[in-house]
Parts: C-alpha cells; structure tokens; sequence
C-alpha cells in the first residue's frame, strides 16, 4: 500500500516535468505556423526556441529560494498556476511579442519545475525506493515530449498553433489539484520546527520504526551541516564538492550535445537525401526511443546503481558519436542515412537510460541537506546555461568545421564526462543523505591527493 502510494505521489508532482517536456516540444510543430501568421525571420524563430533555456535558468534560480522559504509542495503548486497563465496567455497572444513573453514565463516554470520536482520526489522516496520514483520524473518529460508531437500532428492539419499551447493548460490544472492533495516533505517540515507533521508524513512513507530514525537521520545531518544556508553555503569546503560535481555533470549532460540532436534531428537527416516528411517522421521515432529506454531506466536505477548507469551510458554514447561523426566525414552515399539513423537512435537509447535521468536523481542527492535546495538551483540553471549554448552554437559549428567534426566535439565532451564521473562521483543507491554527503567529500579529496576537510567554525 505504501508503494502505491508513494508511485501515485511521484507521477503527481512529475507532472511538472511532463509539462517542461510539452513546452520543449510543442514549439518546433507550432513554429510552422506562427512564422507565417506573424512573418517571423529567423531571429525570431529561434528565440522562440531560445527563450525556453533563457527563462528556465532564471526558474533554476528562482525555485532555490521559493523552495525553501514556502515549501516543496506549495512551489509546486504555485508554478502549476504559472504554467497555465503562460499557456493560456499563448493561446490568443495577439502578436510575436506577446508570445514570445508568454514562452519566457512557461520557461520559468519549466525552470522551477525541473529543479523542484526529483527534490520533492527524493525527500519523501524511502532509500530503497528512491531511484526509481525520481526517475519518474524523467519518464514523464519524456512523455511530455512525445506528446507534444502528437498534439501537433492532430491540430496540424487545421493549422491551429493556438490550440497546440492551450493544451497545455490541462497537465497544468492537473499538478496544481494534485499536489493539494499531496503532503509535504518531511525534511522542510521537521526543518521549519513542525515535528509533528513531519513524522506524520513519515509514517506515510516508512513503517513506524524506520520513521523516528527517518526523523534522528534528518536532525543528525542538519546538526552536522548547520550554519549559514544559502548561495554562500555552497562554496564552503562541506559542500563545494557536492556543487563542483554537480555543476560539472550538469554542463556535460548538455555539451554532449543531446538537446541539439533532437531538436535538429530532421535537418540533420535532411542531409542524409531523407525527404523532409520522413525526417519529420524520424523525430517521432527519436521522441518514443527516448521514453522506452526512460522506462528501462525507471527498471534499472535501483539495481544497477547510478554510477555504473552514468558510466555505461556516456560510453555508449561516446561510441555512437564517434561512428557518426565517422559516417558523414566518410560520406557513404545511400548508406550515410540508414547508419546516420542507427547511430543517432543508439545515442539517444544510451542517453536516456543513463546521463539523462542519473544527472537529476543526483542532483536531488548529493547536496548537504542545508544546501540542497540552492545546490539544485545553481545545477538546473547551469544545465540551461549549457543547453542555450549548445543550442545557439551547433548551426554555425556544424557549418565552420563540419557536421561530422561536430559530432566528434560531442564525444570528446563524453569522454570527459566518463573521466570526471570515474574519477569523483561515489554510488548512491541505497543510502542516507548524510552518508551520501559524508562519501561525496571523502572520494573527492581523497582522489584529489587532500585531507579531508571537517566543517570549521564559519561553516557549522
């Protein structure tokens, strides 16, 4: 029963992430027919593409604060009613302006959403359980995405842009009623001096016994931690580990160049000699290989661990763009599309079994409890910083060095990311916070040749 539960609280608040998913995708089917009703040059196209990841580093930052000082849940909340004002607003936006304005506020959200959801999910995950619920998250922007390009297909035909984005507004009714019915978590409620409702909601997720140690692991990490939280806590030496960890995966999981892969999938086949219509085609075909191997990931994440997932898929990755760098500088003819096709597509199964959920169940783990909601803010906004970037720069890449070439920067970016993740980040799966941070910090000055350092007077 408590499984249910639990399963039933995670795709709740994992509706956020299925909305970040709709608004990433809903804009490349919409885009066809809003440059033409609003004679939209190429600039403009692409800051309505752009404006996502420069409104989501703002929702990054913005979630830290919001989630701390209101709450897990009431954030929630509060960026489900924000979603539906920017879809709505899209809907009968009169002019580009208005609606490039509405893309920046559901990037926002968005932004909040990718940060406050896997750290909800974690905080009222028990340890054995934990993986697999945040993940959901993950397998719910995925579908996010899917569904998008379905909506776009229906209303297509009728050229109804406007109704792509007021779809929107269901999911987002949706997080906001579910997540009155939801608890909030049991560490901002025991942290805010309500111990009552904090085991309450502990009961809920644990038996009675693991409940009070639930609580006393809690306390015990907070009294190790305590001190100054906030943007300043994170450079302390207890927590700069856990921030250079995750700030690092966070910049790798984008300049191994996944978003510019899927988001240019049909112009890349396009140079295949694919037809315009099968490339179109093609994207839904990456969209849907994208949520299976999430599912396999949701079935894998507890029993394989984080780590060996994280390593198995950034080498899988390194392979795949290593092979299809190799296929357009080789320039094999009518072979280059159908091995362009199976490469791409086995880039994007090791993505999303691996690098794509693990960076988030991490981010939603290793920070010191103190820190964890601002750590989370700086990681999210980071990821977003580098998905513009990679965004703004893969046309004129491609074009200055080569489409292949291109694709060979994106490996190498992998094999740092293999190197890094080897190198400095522990396995998670199955432990406390507190022993998460305690380990963290130990392999990263250990492989750093350093003592370990112990929390000093300003940082307590």
């Amino acid at each position: 029963m408590t499984s249910k539960r639990l399963v039933r609280w995670a795709a709740t608040a994992s509706l956020g992430g299925f909305l970040l998913g709709y608004h990433a995708g809903v804009i490349s089917g919409a885009l066809l027919f809003v440059r033409r009703e609003f004679d939209l040059g190429e600039f403009e196209q692409g800051a309505l593409v752009g404006a996502l990841a420069l409104g989501a580093m703002l929702g990054g930052l913005l979630a830290a604060r919001l989630a701390d000082a209101i709450g897990r849940r009431r954030t929630l909340m509060l960026d489900a009613a924000v979603f539906i004002l920017g879809a709505g607003l899209a809907a009968v936006a009169p002019s580009y302006e208005v609606l490039l304005a509405t893309r920046v506020i559901t990037a926002v959200a968005g932004g909040v959403a990718a940060s406050t959801v896997p750290r909800y999910v974690s905080e009222i995950s028990p340890e054995d359980m934990r993986g697999r619920l945040v993940t959901v998250n993950y397998v719910l922007l995925t579908l996010g995405i899917v569904a998008a390009s379905c909506v776009d297909l229906v209303f297509a035909s009728s050229e109804s842009w406007r109704a792509m984005f007021a779809a929107g507004v269901l999911p987002a009714v949706a997080l906001h009623l579910g997540m009155r019915r939801l608890p909030e978590t049991a560490p901002w409620l025991d942290a805010h001096g309500h111990e009552e409702a904090a085991r309450e909601v502990a009961r809920q997720t644990v038996d009675r016994g693991d409940a009070e140690r639930l609580l006393r692991d809690f306390r015990r990490a907070r009294a190790d931690q305590s001190g100054e939280m906030g943007w300043r806590r994170l450079l302390t030496s207890t927590a700069r580990p856990a921030l250079t960890i995750a700030v690092t995966l966070a910049a790798v999981q984008q300049f191994v160049g996944i978003n510019a892969i899927i988001a240019y999938a049909p112009r890349i086949m396009e140079g295949t000699g694919l037809s315009a219509s099968n490339s179109i085609l093609f994207s839904v075909i990456i969209g849907t290989v994208n949520m299976a191997s999430a599912v396999v990931s949701l079935q894998l994440i507890d029993r394989a661990g984080r780590r060996p997932l994280l390593l198995a898929s950034l080498g899988g990755m390194l392979i795949a763009l290593a092979l299809l760098g190799l296929v357009f500088v080789a320039s094999l003819g009518t072979a280059e599309r159908w091995l362009s096709l199976v490469c791409i597509l086995g880039y994007v199964l090791a993505f999303s079994i691996g690098m794509g959920p693990v960076f988030w169940l991490l981010v939603a783990e290793i920070f010191p409890p103190p820190a964890r909601a601002v750590g989370a803010g700086v990681a999210t906004t980071t990821n977003w910083v580098a998905n513009f970037l990679v965004g703004l720069t893969f046309l004129p890449l491609a074009r200055a060095v080569g489409q292949g070439e291109t694709f060979w920067i994106f490996a190498a970016c992998c094999l740092f990311g293999l190197w890094f993740a080897a190198r400095y980040l522990p396995e998670t799966k199955g432990r406390g916070f507190g022993q998460i941070d305690a380990e963290v910090r130990e392999r990263w000055y250990r492989k750093r040749g350093l003592t370990l350092a112990r929390p000093g007077p300003t940082e307590r």
